[in-house]
């Protein structure tokens, strides 16, 4: 694949929407190009700008107020079964409302942050020197963090499977510093981040399993106070394979 053939189908490969062995062929193709790697992650900002500008309206209370005055009918002096049910449904209308708004804003909030690991992760790709401390060894790594974050992790053994740890450097995550580690599987890289749990505000949840987020399968979860994000283009089964390893080696003193 060439730089002419990858801007043709950015946008199809941004949606996921390439067949398998033509997303593995734009996979590589970003993986070793630079400028390709510069337009996946403009694109990215891009669509996470759109996105966030189509939902940026919440109404507010006092909106809210204003709406149903403009639409309550003047009680009467005799409470009828008609108006009981008008005002039953209305107050059912404003109940939902208010639900709906709350769910959207907290799936924008969830978005957002899948946006923002996401950019992350691909600038990484497309980065000169993708990592900061170079080494498969988990104890050259680990030490290296040492008072750069407000933080302690272990590190999975790696011995007997497929992935290698390549290194890490220190990320942010809005203005929380923690730890961007980039672990390989044959050909696909893989990051995973380490925040305070509180530096996602918690929105992020449980994942049950492994999820399709901005292109990538992405695996999150808490423990002893860290919030794990593993996310990468690799398969489903390999994140899932890698966040075993690390929430394995997470529960270790």
């Amino acid at each position: 694949m060439n730089c002419e053939e990858s801007g043709a189908q950015l946008d199809t490969y941004l949606d996921g929407e390439l067949s398998a062995e033509k997303m593995r062929d734009m996979d590589a193709h970003v993986r070793g190009c630079s400028a390709c790697a510069a337009d996946v992650l403009a694109a990215v900002q891009l669509k996470r700008s759109v996105k966030v500008a189509g939902r940026r309206y919440a109404p507010s209370a006092s909106f809210r107020a204003k709406i149903q005055k403009q639409v309550a009918v003047r009680p009467r002096r005799s409470w009828s079964p008609g108006w009981l049910v008008t005002t039953a449904a209305l107050a059912t209308v404003l109940i939902a409302a208010t639900m709906v708004s709350y769910v959207g804003r907290q799936n924008l909030r969830r978005e957002q942050v899948y946006s923002e690991i996401a950019d992350l992760h691909v600038a990484t790709l497309g980065s000169a020197n993708p990592v900061d401390v170079v080494s498969t060894d988990r104890h050259t790594v680990k030490p290296w963090f040492q008072g750069k974050i407000p933080f302690t992790f272990n590190l999975p053994e790696l011995q007997g499977t497929d992935f290698t740890l390549v290194g890490g450097r220190v990320t942010y995550l809005e203005k929380t510093p923690g730890a961007h580690l980039i672990f390989q599987v044959r050909k696909h890289q893989i990051s995973v981040f380490l925040f305070p749990e509180n530096a996602a505000d918690r929105v992020l949840g449980q994942t049950p399993g492994v999820e399709r987020k901005q292109t990538f399968n992405v695996a999150t979860w808490t423990e002893d106070g860290l919030r794990y994000i593993v996310l990468g283009d690799a398969s489903a089964d390999d994140i899932r394979a890698l966040s075993t390893l690390l929430y394995d080696s997470g529960s270790r003193p």
